[in-house]
């Protein structure tokens, strides 16, 4: 039976899905996730690794209901619409949507154990978003120094002056992630409503994006349903072949290449090469986030969009594909 669609997600023809993850548990208290912290073996040498250390985080299934499914959708897409009128709605929805993304994956990350502030990673997600506005890639790499920086600090004395951390390197290093994974793909998304070249306003750079995304998608999830025989990464994502990565490939490239000659009167191998470089991130930013659960032994980020799971279920291969949208859209003008 055909998977559901999913972002960058293709089914293998004939095989089951093989996912196993870890029973579900209780969210851990702050202070008892550092009391555990305090005794774990994984901060000294030869001790457990890391991943054995942590909690399995709970478990959220929110099921796959159609006809939420459909409503969450059709919600999501009018206020996309809603946003696409000014560059100012689109910064704000990008802001309000990363700052969600970053709660939501963070919140995992404590149940798992993690100990990492949740105020710099908002702060540093809403800053690194809108210094891209006036100050372009300039301004979120210097928002992004920062906030990295801030976050060192803040995980240095997470236990106090006198207590020294734990587990500070792991942490440090899942909070660097988080960062660039979110706040600093989606700013790029965010930087998209800023181009204007032939006449194009950016409205239709997003729309350019937001149509390879779809087009990516749909090709990926018809051709491993109708031809997918040879898995991908069967550790990491059982049901990803490599006839579906074709699907969409060729599904984007075509797609790219009519949205920039005729929306952006830009030439048509740009749009081939925005089609491929999109495919490629999105379908590694699915497989990095499958990754990620798996590490966590969860199947869903959340339960935030009733009938799609998480928010970052949706967005994982967007926002890598965003980067290489802007990159590459740059070049016109």
């Amino acid at each position: 039976m055909p998977a559901r669609i999913v972002s960058g997600h293709v089914a293998i023809r004939g095989q089951k899905c093989t996912h196993s993850f870890g029973a579900a548990s209780g969210w851990p208290e702050r202070r008892g996730a550092v009391a555990a912290h305090a005794s774990n073996p994984a901060s000294e040498p030869g001790g457990t690794s890391p991943r054995e250390a942590a909690k399995p985080a709970k478990q959220i299934n929110p099921g796959r209901n159609l006809k939420h499914a459909i409503t969450t959708a059709l919600i999501l897409g009018a206020i996309v619409i809603l946003s696409l009128l000014s560059p100012l709605l689109w910064y704000a929805l990008l802001v309000v949507g990363m700052g969600l993304a970053v709660y939501e994956v963070w919140r995992r990350l404590l149940e798992a154990g993690y100990m990492l502030s949740l105020p710099v990673l908002v702060t540093g997600s809403t800053a690194m978003i809108l210094l891209s506005w006036p100050f372009g890639p300039t301004g979120l790499v210097a928002g992004f120094a920062s906030s990295v920086l801030l976050l060192m600090v803040t995980r240095l004395f997470h236990h106090g002056r006198h207590s020294p951390p734990h587990n500070y390197v792991r942490d440090m290093a899942v909070g660097v992630m988080v960062l660039t994974w979110i706040p600093m793909f989606g700013a790029f998304a965010a930087m998209l409503s800023r181009l204007e070249s032939a006449g194009a306003p950016g409205a239709f750079y997003i729309i350019t994006f937001m149509l390879c995304v779809v087009a990516n998608d749909v090709g990926g999830y018809a051709f491993g349903v109708l031809f997918g025989k040879h898995p991908m990464a069967p550790a990491v994502s059982p049901k990803k072949s490599w006839e579906g990565f074709a699907g969409s490939v060729t599904s984007a490239a075509v797609v790219g290449a009519l949205a920039v000659s005729l929306l952006l009167g830009g030439p048509w191998w740009l749009g081939i090469g925005l089609g491929v470089g999109l495919s490629v991130c999105a379908t590694l930013g699915d497989l990095v986030e499958s990754q990620f659960k798996r590490d966590l032994g969860i199947k869903d980020m959340s339960g935030m969009l009733p009938g799609h799971g998480g928010l970052m279920d949706r967005l994982d291969g967007m926002l890598p594909a965003a980067m290489v949208t802007w990159v590459v859209l740059n070049l016109i003008g």
